[in-house]
């Protein structure tokens, strides 16, 4: 018996195509217990996500996570559940929509564009298999992660080339393994930022809260805590913020084991016990609104914060389907399609010959 999946038929002389796939974590299929048990036993199950040996997590995870969890779990996705399903898939779609639109001005040649999930539905594997049914012999995988990390952009990867392991005729592939230092998306994010001071006002204290991960992590090699810091320098610097007027902070604490510091619970509390008036959060490792985003720093958070003696905490919305944001996600794309993009512009094409002509003249 072979060991690939079913190919669709080859067929000679087929145009090819580009194909784009964004990647983003994924959420459960409803906000109900059964259906976040299923997801929380997907995620929580991967070893690139918890990093303990497999027996002891196994019991763990089974006698004590999936029997305790899913239900709180499934009242906080219920309080930002809407009517289309969770907000992180309708962002995606949309970005997605709207990548394939921007694309299709700038990239002259067939192309498809499309995205998947890490965990539930639609799954990488699957998309994957849709792209070369439709004839895509070149994809980028593009993970809407701005910082690199194992637990996000790694094990998007893998399971990447896991499916690419089983195919016959393989798809080139390329990645992108981060953009936290992206000019378009830091510009995107202060602007955002910007844009909702000139809405509702400034506050007294900005905090920056990206995704936590355990300490560890970064002892044995992970990039992400010093890309969470260079993306919040570069954005302070965008706006024009003061030292003093801003914290970097990490949210999403899981366990007992120590994760990047300070914690933005911590952060806030303290704040709010130094009777700073308003304080505003943005997070910008998320490009799309999401439970940590909506509910964790939009409904904890800010309740925690008020019962803490704070007088106003303002949550900045994400990215989701900010103008330019998709230019700039369009222009890393674009920027990672190089080579492959056969239809070069006249300004990139005579930059290309004049650099043939300087290596020429120094060989």
């Amino acid at each position: 018996m072979s060991q690939f999946a079913k190919e669709p038929p080859y067929i000679h002389g087929t145009a090819p195509k580009i194909g784009v796939l964004l990647i983003n974590l994924g959420s459960p299929a409803a906000a109900t217990p059964g259906a976040v048990r299923t997801y929380l036993r997907e995620f929580l199950s991967d070893p690139y996500v918890v990093e303990i040996p497999r027996p002891i997590w196994w019991l763990i995870l089974n006698l004590f996570v999936l029997t305790t969890r899913p239900k709180a779990s499934a009242e906080r996705y219920a309080q930002v559940w809407t009517k289309e399903g969770s907000p992180l898939k309708v962002h995606t779609e949309r970005q997605t929509t709207m990548l394939r639109g921007y694309l299709g001005e700038r990239l002259k040649q067939p192309h498809v564009v499309d995205y998947a999930m890490r965990y539930g539905k639609p799954s990488i594997r699957e998309k994957l298999d849709a792209l070369k049914a439709q004839g895509c012999d070149r994809i980028l995988l593009l993970p809407l992660y701005p910082q690199y990390s194992a637990s996000t952009t790694a094990t998007a990867f893998k399971a990447a080339f896991e499916a690419l392991g089983d195919m016959r005729n393989q798809p080139a592939l390329r990645t992108v393994t981060h953009f936290h230092d992206h000019e378009g998306y830091i510009k995107a994010v202060a602007q955002s930022i910007s844009d909702d001071w000139v809405r509702h006002g400034r506050g007294d204290h900005l905090v920056l809260s990206f995704h936590g991960v355990p300490r560890r992590t970064l002892d044995l090699g992970d990039p992400y805590h010093c890309e969470c810091l260079k993306t919040g320098r570069l954005i302070a610097e965008q706006i024009g913020l003061k030292a003093g007027f801003y914290t970097i902070a990490f949210q999403s604490r899981f366990g007992r084991a120590e994760w990047l510091k300070p914690y933005t619970a911590e952060v806030l509390k303290d704040l709010a016990q130094r009777k700073v008036g308003r304080v505003d959060v943005a997070c910008p490792g998320f490009v799309a609104d999401c439970l940590e985003t909506l509910e964790e720093i939009g409904i904890e958070a800010k309740g925690d914060f008020l019962k803490a003696g704070g007088k106003e905490l303002h949550y900045i919305p994400c990215l989701n389907e900010r103008d330019d944001w998709l230019h700039a996600l369009t222009d890393l794309a674009l920027k990672n399609l190089l080579g492959w993009n056969t239809a070069a512009t006249p300004g990139s094409l005579a930059a290309a010959k004049t650099r043939a002509l300087q290596l020429g003249a120094k060989n």
